[in-house]
């Protein structure tokens, strides 16, 4: 019983000496959290209308440097918040030699990501939505992180790529520039007649508005096959039109040359039997 009465006693002791100090330190902790998230908050948009004016740094760079000073805050804000529970950061600061070490030999590969995501953001090889090529994926960039870039390709599929991955390969950005060849080809019968038919391609890709008239289109045989005479048919175009002048040639050039007598051959093979 008496340790019981000791107990209580203790107890009540606790609560009515260190309850109150207890209390308010939580309170303190929560409003240091609150303000804390407030600032950084309004520490992200003020770093992110900053850089927006600046002309010297692509968007991907400006999202990059936001991610890392944002993140700087936040581990600050924690280290404040620790010390104020009563933890002593001194033997975690001094630890942080040997134990970023091992920590850099164990995630090597997320390392490397983020330096490669670094680079991307630093030479800016692409920009959000410009379409690119790399490492045998295609698609439309839609966003970029300290470890990955994700596209959407265009069946609408979600690619998550590596930065590592990325950057270990040749990219190819086809919304660089303002313009781009459109790449096409048409074959015809040898017997038909390569002057008309290559009037009737020029007519066609004439009365396509996104066709840029400077480059002037290309129409010229190509390569003469084992069974047809075939034409390359190179007009220029903004990037977006890219694959609306692509198909719709491809069909108006079959109803074109149908309804003008130009054969569109099928592979011959002659086999003569001795």
């Amino acid at each position: 019983m008496v340790k019981g009465l000791s107990l209580v006693d203790s107890i009540k002791v606790w609560m009515n000496e260190e309850l109150f100090s207890v209390i308010l330190n939580v309170l303190v902790i929560l409003l240091i959290l609150v303000i804390g998230e407030l600032l950084i908050s309004v520490f992200r948009k003020v770093l992110t209308r900053a850089f927006a004016r600046s002309r010297k740094l692509s968007e991907l760079f400006q999202r990059l440097l936001v991610k890392v000073l944002v993140g700087l805050a936040q581990l600050v804000l924690g280290m404040i918040i620790l010390e104020r529970l009563g933890v002593n950061l001194a033997p975690i600061i001094a630890g942080l030699g040997v134990t970023g070490f091992i920590l850099g030999f164990a995630f090597q590969e997320t390392i490397g990501n983020f330096l490669a995501g670094a680079m991307i953001a630093i030479n800016a090889p692409f920009r959000i939505g410009d379409y690119i090529e790399v490492g045998g994926m295609n698609g439309t960039v839609r966003d970029m992180d300290f470890m990955s870039v994700t596209l959407a390709t265009p069946d609408n599929k979600r690619v998550v790529m590596a930065n590592k991955l990325i950057w270990g390969h040749a990219i190819v950005n086809y919304s660089y520039t303002e313009r781009r060849r459109v790449e096409m080809g048409v074959s015809i019968a040898y017997d038909a007649d390569v002057n008309k038919a290559k009037e009737l391609i020029r007519g066609i890709i004439s009365s396509y508005p996104e066709v840029l008239p400077e480059p002037a289109p290309v129409v010229e045989v190509n390569v003469l096959g084992g069974s047809s005479v075939d034409i390359v048919v190179r007009p220029w175009t903004v990037p977006g039109d890219y694959w609306s002048v692509y198909f719709r040639f491809q069909q108006e050039v079959l109803e074109t040359f149908r309804r003008e007598g130009i054969e569109i051959p099928f592979p011959q093979l002659d086999v003569h039997n001795r």
